[in-house]
């Protein structure tokens, strides 16, 4: 539970148990231990105080609070500065200053969300019933519809939309293309919101059956995951609604309860950036708080309850001029002009600008082409706006009548030949009548040669100046009629010349675009034709690219044939060698482990994470053997396999036998360990090699001449070979059911008991002389040898003896006589 708390960041200390209550009691003793006045006064005041911790907000964080209500924002400051004891704005302002996390700390409280799935049923029941169907309603199938949620936090709120436009998808039983945009400013709801994880706890928020529907509970029921069907309509980014650049062409915008932490100016902003976002007639969902305030002519009411929003047609051409609201402190606006204190002039400027502005005639600096750089004087006796598109500002065709043939040639004259040309009394209509004006074109050297010429365009009122043309009219005064006719037949000349000129300008002009229009055909057609060959190509690799296509499909079948064949091999392979219970261990180059059965963990101490690890790191439980890793390096080196019988400490045996590892292509990749159980086997030799030296030892009591007998501590015979049957004359038979004090003479009894109590003690006596009795009544001397036969456990259970006869008598001395 604490490192759930932590990894939510809205911890604000992290402690020991034992620090906690000091820190509790001094956060109580500074925050409830003054007045409220005491603790809003400081902040109130300080205006400057706050600015400066919105610039560090905005330029650690790229965003912008000024513009946020007052009273949020100082609310948060306000527990920041309880958090870390703090009385005034100027000492949680240096605080900042010192300590970067805290301005990331404070960012985090300011963007604190409250949100849950459909949040207010009855908006979203009202958005379910009213809008949800019209965004659907005269679109195809497969038509895209996009709604954008606007400060989606983590998220709940998105997914509820996205949910309410798949269930009515299902309904119309059509499919289309589903698109939620979510944004915030808050990247770590934002990582939330991706995920798709949320605590049981939504379980109150949604009904069952949207619950099973749409969400998959985890394995220890703690959480629930939306389904990746809704979770592939959304699309979660981070972004700032108030500097960033809106979605468009949006069927449904949702921004609910996010403006009630924005000033008005902002809210002004935001609205008709929503209008400019959605489609005509699309919707608009704000919280329960918020309306579109003035902008009515932009949005009429669908539910005023629920805050439901369509919109209308901009009838004032917003539209045109929309910007995203930026906030106004990131914007550097000019200084007003009232603040500048014009600069005292001198007499000689200002008897300068007056002679200009009395005998400077009116001029234009122009490009080749005639487009206005600047303008100098009183242009408009022969300047005007033509009809059209406003915006136009060459002056080839602002020039009145008169002037704007004279202009064209003159212009183009001065530019082909870079020289100054001059028209005198141009006929130009001003107002009604026609005025003399004299044209100068004058080229003007920007001052590099790589920045091109410019062109001067003086124009000048003739009926000003002393122009040449005066003589002549005083001629044409005093010299009566025929001097009348020749100068009407000499101006005439002179503008017949001028339209000559203008012609022959034109046609050059005409000649030259005609030439730039062929070149632009040729080009044009060259143009056509590589579009036809890259055309061509294209169609071919589109041919070879669906071939490849095609074969790719063939190659991904037989591929996924393999793999399904590879992974039942792998299956088999498993089964056997679990089943066949032979511990393996296969070992690379470097003597790594690659895998191993569950059998050899019986014999080395394997776990899974001890695969790729050097197989020397492990223990074994081998009793004696500790070469395993030379054995198996010297197996790599001659390739020769190696076989040892090892033993466990359990007691166990197996054979181990190390191979090296070889592949389809016969390349040495490793070494194969096997342990083979060969416990019973290791039993049964032993079993047989005790059993093979009994039988030879049987062989030797068979076959000796001596008598050899086995009796046990009560005297009772146990073992009776064939020479005692040949030394006493009882058969075996009868002498297994006599007891040894049957065949001793009564004198002799006494010392037997007493052999026995010996022979118990020293376990083997020395060859000893004694008599026995036969069958026949007769008392033999024998030489005795005895030994004590002793169990696993040391106890002696019985006695063996070896009897040869001393003496033979013939007719004997008969028990008795």
């Amino acid at each position: 539970m604490p490192s759930s708390a932590i990894a939510t960041g809205l911890v604000d200390c992290t402690l020991k148990p034992a620090d906690m209550p000091a820190k509790l009691i001094a956060y109580v003793a500074h925050e409830f231990g003054k007045s409220s006045s005491t603790i809003v006064k400081p902040i109130a005041k300080d205006e400057n105080s706050l600015k400066k911790i919105f610039i560090l907000l905005r330029t650690q964080t790229g965003h912008d609070f000024s513009q946020y209500k007052p009273s949020t924002i100082l609310r948060r400051i306000e527990r920041r500065m309880a958090v870390h004891q703090l009385d005034t704005t100027e000492q949680y302002v240096k605080y900042l200053q010192k300590m970067p996390d805290e301005i990331e700390a404070l960012f985090c409280d300011i963007l604190i969300g409250v949100t849950h799935f459909f949040r207010d049923s009855e908006a979203f029941l009202a958005l379910e019933e009213q809008v949800i169907p019209l965004l659907f309603k005269g679109k195809p199938a497969g038509a895209t519809i996009r709604v954008w949620s606007t400060g989606c936090s983590t998220g709940e709120e998105a997914y509820s939309i996205a949910i309410l436009l798949q269930e009515q998808q299902e309904a119309l039983k059509q499919n289309y293309t589903l698109q939620v945009f979510s944004t915030d400013m808050d990247r770590r709801a934002i990582a939330t919101a991706r995920a798709g994880l949320y605590p049981a706890t939504i379980a109150a928020d949604i009904s069952p059956q949207r619950l099973a529907r749409f969400f998959t509970a985890e394995a220890d029921g703690s959480a629930y995951r939306i389904h990746k069907g809704i979770r592939d309509m959304l699309v979660f980014s981070e972004q700032d609604v108030i500097k960033d650049p809106p979605f468009s062409k949006l069927d449904l915008i949702s921004c609910r309860n996010l403006m009630i932490y924005m000033g008005a100016e902002l809210q002004k902003k935001l609205i008709p950036m929503f209008h400019y976002a959605l489609n005509p007639s699309r919707f608009l969902f704000l919280g329960t708080s918020e309306t579109v305030g003035e902008f009515s002519d932009l949005f009429a009411v669908v539910d005023a309850k629920s805050k439901l929003y369509q919109r209308k047609q901009d009838a004032y051409g917003r539209q045109k001029a929309f910007q995203p609201p930026i906030a106004m402190s990131e914007v550097a606006l000019p200084p007003a002009a009232s603040k500048l204190s014009p600069a005292k002039r001198s007499l000689r400027e200002v008897t300068e600008q007056a002679l200009l502005q009395q005998l400077a005639p009116a001029a234009a600096l122009v490009n080749e082409h005639g487009d206005i750089l600047y303008l100098h004087g009183r242009t408009g006796m022969y300047l005007e706006l033509p009809e059209g598109e406003a915006g136009i500002n060459n002056i080839l065709k602002m020039a009145r009548e008169g002037l704007r043939r004279e202009l064209i040639a003159t212009l183009h004259k001065s530019v082909s030949k870079n020289e100054t040309i001059q028209r005198l009394n141009l006929s130009v209509k001003t107002n009604g009548h026609f005025t003399p004006v004299n044209l100068t074109i004058r080229p003007v050297a920007m001052g590099k040669p790589t920045e091109g010429m410019l062109y001067l365009i003086v124009l000048e009122d003739a009926t000003l100046l002393l122009s040449p043309a005066l003589p002549i009219s005083v001629a044409l005064l005093e010299g009566g009629e025929h001097s009348k006719i020749d100068a009407r037949i000499a101006a005439l000349n002179e503008e017949l010349c001028a339209k000559d000129e203008y012609l022959q300008v034109s046609n050059e002009k005409l000649e030259t675009i005609n030439e730039e229009l062929k070149s632009s055909n040729e080009e044009m057609q060259s143009v056509n034709e590589e579009l036809q060959s890259t055309n061509e190509e294209l169609e071919t690799s589109k041919e070879e690219m669906q071939s490849i296509n095609e074969e790719l499909t063939t190659v991904n079948m037989e591929l996924q044939t393999k793999v399904a064949d590879l992974s039942r091999a792998s299956n088999d392979l498993n089964n056997l060698l679990a089943s066949t219970g032979i511990g393996t261990i296969f070992v690379d180059h470097a003597l790594h482990i690659l895998r191993f059965t569950p059998a050899a963990t019986k014999i080395i101490n394997l776990i899974l994470s001890d695969v790729g690890r050097p197989v020397g790191h492990t223990v074994t439980n081998l009793r004696g053997y500790g070469q395993l890793v030379s054995d198996v390096q010297a197996v790599l080196n001659t390739l020769i396999p190696k076989e040892i019988d090892v033993q466990t400490e359990a007691g166990k045996w197996y054979t181990m036998r190390i191979q090296p590892y070889r592949t389809l292509d016969n390349m040495i990749e490793g070494a194969v360990i096997t342990f083979v159980d060969i416990t019973e086997m290791v039993q049964t030799r032993d079993a047989l090699r005790k059993a093979n030296e009994l039988l030879r030892l049987a062989v030797v009591v068979r076959d000796a001449h001596d008598a050899i007998t086995v009796q046990d501590l009560n005297g009772r015979m146990l073992a009776w070979n064939p020479g005692a049957s040949r030394m006493y004359g009882w058969s075996e038979a009868e002498a297994l059911l006599m007891n040894v004090a049957d065949r001793i003479p009564e004198p002799l009894r006494k010392e037997a008991l007493l052999q026995v109590h010996q022979l118990s003690q020293s376990k083997v006596l020395e060859p000893y002389h004694t008599q026995r009795l036969s069958k026949s009544g007769d008392i033999l001397k024998v030489s005795m040898t005895s030994t004590a036969l002793v169990n696993a456990a040391g106890a002696m259970y019985a006695i063996a003896t070896t009897e040869r006869a001393t003496d033979t008598q013939d007719g004997g001395q008969k028990h008795g006589k």
